[in-house]
């Protein structure tokens, strides 16, 4: 286990992944933690009282998200990591098939994959983890839209705390400007509901 997990370091390292799947996290999480604030807020606005809907919107939600994530990376990622393994050999004048850097290279594009088509789907799934709890009757439905906006409301703003982190700024600004971000969607999507 200690062989593969080295392996898999050096092969993020040698491609250079870990600053685009920190970039993959952050952005997908970002969507997927404003998709279901869309979708919660827009299910508060109509009275919606039955958590199946929230729940099978929010999951149907995260399985689209998750699909396009992982199918749209690992394409994208394969074909930017061919040209560069073409260019390479091309370079080298050498066939590098059976090299780490090959090697490599198939792994990343799995690798970006998942976590581009993980992180909405685990954002996603932290937003509705309150209509969870409503589902098996623990809490009521207003405490599971009040502890779904809550608990998106700080994912987003961990999400922005992290980026600070990334860029060594200011990790509570931005927190703030994503957590603006939400508290600006929850306000627009009231809004129009109230239209």
């Amino acid at each position: 286990m200690k062989a593969q997990i080295k392996r898999i370091r050096l092969y993020i390292q040698i491609t250079e992944m870990g600053p685009i799947a920190r970039r993959y996290f952050v952005k997908n999480g970002f969507d997927g933690s404003m998709t279901m604030l869309g979708i919660i807020v827009g299910a508060w606005v109509v009275h919606v009282t039955q958590p199946e809907i929230i729940v099978t919107a929010g999951l149907g939600a995260c399985l689209a998200m998750g699909i396009s994530g992982v199918s749209g990376a690992y394409m994208t990622e394969r074909a930017e990591r061919k040209r560069n393994l073409k260019d390479l050999e091309c370079a080298m004048i050498t066939n590098l098939d059976d090299s780490m850097i090959t090697d490599a290279t198939k792994f990343v594009s799995f690798y970006a994959a998942l976590v581009d088509g993980g992180s909405p789907i685990l954002t996603a799934l932290v937003s509705l983890s309150p209509f969870f709890l409503l589902l098996h009757g623990l809490i009521e439905v207003q405490s599971a839209y009040i502890g779904s906006l809550v608990v998106t409301l700080v994912t987003l703003f961990m999400l922005g705390v992290y980026l600070g982190r990334i860029a060594k700024e200011n990790a509570l600004l931005y927190g703030i400007q994503t957590l603006v971000a939400g508290v600006a969607t929850i306000a627009i999507a009231m809004l129009l509901g109230a239209v």
